[in-house]
């Protein structure tokens, strides 16, 4: 014990240099203001399956893990539609669902953004329409985001709602590019 003082005391606490400046913290602090510049507070976002095999809603809820941290970027995940900026819809669109996709998109405020999350939210994917299924999300309500993947990676999803917000009135696909 005293040889490992007398160590220190020759030659000092050794540290590591301290770590150079996080870029992603700039980015963060860009994502946020931008975000408050275009809708003026934190983004509210409702996510609704209609009918989903749940693999998209596990990407989605990555989003909230510390890797992405979705809500230290001022957007964060609300329970009524009425509180709602954006509605992020996955699956295809049951029967059963679409009267209540109906009323949650008639409820939500103006301006209603609409992102449909996965190859079933953008096209029907392996169930199509048919006498359980309307198929696509556009189908049922206006999309202005399509989000294919199956499931998309958390990235993609969260390129999709920057995209729904940065230029609402277009209609958009976001790609692996």
């Amino acid at each position: 014990m005293w040889k490992l003082l007398r160590q220190t005391g020759c030659v000092g606490i050794v540290t590591e240099p301290p770590p150079g400046s996080d870029e992603a913290l700039r980015i963060a602090d860009s994502l946020q203001l931008q975000i408050k510049s275009i809708i003026g507070r934190a983004l509210c976002i409702r996510q609704i399956d209609a009918g989903s095999c749940n693999g998209c809603e596990l990407e989605i809820h990555a989003l909230n893990n510390p890797v992405y941290n979705i809500e230290g970027l001022g957007i964060k995940f609300v329970a009524s539609p009425r509180h709602a900026d954006l509605l992020l819809v996955t699956g295809p669109v049951s029967r059963s669902m679409e009267v209540a996709l109906r009323r949650t998109y008639e409820a939500t405020p103006d301006p209603k953004l609409v992102v449909a999350i996965g190859d079933c939210g953008c096209t029907g994917g392996i169930f199509g329409e048919n006498y359980a299924s309307t198929g696509r999300v556009a189908n049922v309500i206006p999309v202005n985001v399509a989000v294919p993947g199956c499931p998309p990676s958390p990235s993609r999803i969260l390129a999709g709602i920057l995209t729904a917000i940065s230029s609402p009135r277009a209609i958009t696909s976001v790609s692996d590019n």
